[in-house]
């Protein structure tokens, strides 16, 4: 059995680590703020998120492979290559899935990014069986290296990208997942050996490198094209952002609805539930939330964003990306020109703050509530 020699292309090398890139930051930024849009646009943003991970997963496979020179002429079967970008897809989407339809614990993150390195596998492996006049011959030490450092490095990615969803995090997640496709790649692909196949598996038709780079070519386009359109979301203010929720007035609850509402707190190391009825205001600290009441203040797992979604339909209000308030229970609302707050009865509670794109409807909001006066 002789081992052809390898070379590869630096330009195409280069251009597959940019494509996983894209790829990461495309994916991992559809996948914002989720939890404020409503299901069939959260389950759109996930299929779109899987096609944008698992699909550049694909792609910057074959542009590798679109580098790699052999001394032979060698083809593709379609049809595995097309099995191995469906594969990286589905196996990518069921991750997203249970991350954003599960609670978020730490082994959901680390399953999900498991699953993802899988997919990554999966795929690399899929589209290698796809080789025709030439076959891969694997070395264990290859397969064994380069799965863990799969699984590894994208449990990490998502660990950064998931443990805080900040926009530092997300390119730091995006850095990690392009890491962790390029080297299961090269590592892989360094411990493999090329022999020459005479016979041809007729699974499906045969695909040469030119038809293969003009998929490649179009479907990398289409992830630049996204990540384009993802990254304007970047350069948009969060409060202009906002603004169009600001100009709707809020749709307050009737009292009972917010009463039957339970908050998981904790005081003294042991799990309280404290009736939103009884709640003041929300305010977020980093991941977290402290919960006020009128006599203490409690710690709450909820970040604000599934704060937000849960107690905003039984009447809160947010005035801040950082606090939402219980408008029932606001005694004062003060305005001095751009700046408004919401004072609460007690010494020892702090002003809840009041954005400035958010001024006129929180005002007109707290002017329909008993007991409440302007200044």
């Amino acid at each position: 059995m002789e081992v052809l020699n390898v070379s590869h292309s630096s330009f195409l090398i280069a251009m597959s680590c940019a494509v996983a890139l894209v790829a990461g930051f495309t994916g991992l930024s559809l996948t914002r703020d989720l939890s404020e849009k409503p299901m069939l646009q959260k389950k759109a943003s996930i299929a779109l998120a899987a096609v944008a991970l698992g699909g550049g997963i694909w792609a910057m496979h074959f542009v590798a492979m679109l580098g790699l020179q052999l001394p032979i002429l060698f083809y593709y079967d379609a049809a595995i290559t097309l099995v191995s970008a469906l594969s990286a897809i589905l196996i990518v989407g069921a991750a997203l899935i249970l991350l954003h339809f599960a609670d978020r614990t730490p082994m959901i993150i680390s399953l999900a990014g498991g699953i993802v390195g899988v997919g990554i596998l999966v795929m690399h492996y899929i589209g290698m069986a796809g080789l025709e006049l030439c076959r891969a011959v694997y070395t264990p030490s290859g397969v064994v290296f380069s799965s863990i450092v799969a699984i590894g490095l994208c449990v990490l990615a998502f660990w950064i990208a998931y443990g805080q969803r900040t926009n530092r995090n997300i390119v730091l997640g995006t850095i990690c997942f392009a890491i962790a496709v390029c080297s299961v790649h090269f590592l892989a692909i360094a411990g493999t050996n090329f022999v020459e196949e005479p016979s041809v598996a007729e699974f499906g038709p045969s695909m040469s490198n030119e038809t293969l780079a003009l998929g490649v070519i179009f479907f990398s386009f289409v992830i630049f094209g996204a990540c384009l359109w993802v990254s304007v979301t970047y350069l948009v203010p969060t409060d202009a952002k906002d603004e169009s929720k600001a100009t709707r007035p809020p749709v307050l609850q009737k009292a009972p609805a917010a009463v039957g509402l339970q908050i998981p707190c904790e005081r003294d190391g042991s799990k309280v539930f404290v009736r939103s009825a009884d709640v003041l205001f929300v305010r977020a600290d980093g991941h977290y939330t402290q919960i006020y009441t009128e006599e203490e203040r409690l710690f709450c797992v909820w970040p604000v964003t599934e704060a937000s979604a849960r107690l905003r339909p039984v009447g809160f209000l947010q005035t801040h990306r950082s606090y939402l308030v219980n408008p029932s229970r606001v005694a004062r609302f003060e305005r001095t020109k751009d700046k408004g707050r919401c004072i609460f009865d007690g010494a020892d509670l702090p002003p809840a703050p009041v954005s400035r794109s958010k001024l006129k409807v929180i005002q007109d909001a707290l002017a329909s509530q008993v007991g409440a006066v302007r200044a």
